[in-house]
C-alpha cells in the first residue's frame, strides 16, 4: 500500500477518541508517526499502541504543556511536520440561562487556546523542518451559527477566522494552516443528543469520514481554507463571499495598504 505521508511526524490533540482517534489511525496508516496527546490518558495510550506511536498527557489549556510535549516530539522524532489540533467540547449551559463562568472559560480554554496555544508551540517546531501543516478542528457553526449552542459557535468562528488571518504570516515558512469544519459527527461529543438525530433520520458522519477530509486538506497543500465536512457532499473549501471594499468618496474601491503592518506603531 502507497505510504505518501511516510517520514512525516505527526501530533494530535484530542486524540484519544472520536475525530482524533480516527485521524491517528489514518494518518498511521498513510506512514505518518503519531504522537497521540489528550487528558484521557487510557484512551489516548490504548489509540497511541494501536499505531506504534507514543502518547502524551496535554491538557490543551496549558501554554507550557503544549511547549514541552512539542519539544518532546522534536527530540524523540527530531522533527514535526503535521499538527491536528482537535481537541474541543461543547458548552453545557443552556444559551438562556445565566452565564457560568467556570463553564465559560473552559470551553474558551479547550476550543480557543487550545489551537492558539498549540499553533504557538507548533510553529517554532515547524519553522526548524523547513515547513510544516497544521490543521485546526473548528465546525460548521464556525460557519453557519449553531442555535442552542451560542458559546460553542463563538468558539469555532474564531478558530476559523484565526486560521485564515495566520496563513499569510506563516506562509513565507512555507506553513500551511487551515480549519477542518465538520457538521453533525458520531463521536462522544453528540452522544447525549445522538437519539434526536435518529429519530428523524438525519445523517451524521463518521469519525472516519472527517479524518478522510483532514487528509485530503493536507494533500491539497493550500493554506487559510475553511473545509466543511458533510454528509453526502465531498469535503471542500468553503467559499466565503467578500465583504464589500471601502470606498474614496468619488466612489472608487480604497485597497489596504500593501504589508500592512496592525502592530507597527508599537514596534
Amino acid at each position: 500500500m502507497s505510504e505518501p505521508l511516510a517520514g512525516k511526524v505527526a501530533l494530535v490533540t484530542g486524540g484519544a477518541s472520536g475525530i482524533g482517534a480516527a485521524a491517528c489511525r489514518l494518518l498511521a496508516s498513510l506512514g505518518a508517526r503519531i504522537t497521540v496527546a489528550d487528558v484521557a490518558e487510557e484512551l489516548g495510550r490504548a489509540v497511541a499502541d494501536d499505531v506504534d506511536g507514543y502518547f502524551h498527557r496535554l491538557d490543551v489549556t496549558d501554554l507550557a504543556a503544549n511547549h514541552a510535549v512539542v519539544a518532546d516530539v522534536e527530540t524523540r522524532e527530531g522533527r514535526l511536520d503535521i499538527a491536528f489540533l482537535n481537541a474541543g467540547i461543547v458548552s453545557p449551559t443552556p444559551d438562556d440561562e445565566p452565564l457560568d463562568l467556570a463553564a465559560y472559560r473552559r470551553i474558551l480554554g479547550i476550543n480557543v487556546d487550545g489551537v492558539a496555544f498549540g499553533v504557538d508551540a507548533v510553529v517554532p517546531a515547524m519553522k526548524r523542518a523547513g515547513g510544516g501543516q497544521i490543521v485546526a478542528t473548528a465546525s460548521l457553526a464556525g460557519l453557519v451559527p449553531l442555535p442552542g449552542d451560542a458559546l460553542y459557535s463563538l468558539t469555532k468562528t474564531a478558530v476559523v477566522a484565526y486560521a485564515r488571518a495566520l496563513a499569510p504570516t506563516l506562509a513565507p515558512h512555507d506553513i500551511l494552516i487551515n480549519a477542518l469544519c465538520p457538521g453533525f459527527a458520531d463521536t462522544p461529543m453528540i452522544t447525549p443528543i445522538k437519539s434526536q438525530f435518529d429519530s428523524i433520520g438525519f445523517p451524521v458522519l463518521t469519525a472516519e469520514q472527517v479524518a478522510d477530509a483532514l487528509v485530503e486538506c493536507l494533500a491539497a497543500r493550500r493554506t487559510g481554507e475553511a473545509w466543511f465536512v458533510q454528509p453526502g457532499m465531498p469535503a471542500a473549501p468553503y467559499r466565503f463571499r467578500n465583504v464589500p471594499a471601502a470606498r474614496h468618496p468619488d466612489g472608487s474601491h480604497a485597497p489596504i495598504p500593501v504589508n500592512l503592518d496592525p502592530h507597527g506603531a508599537r514596534r
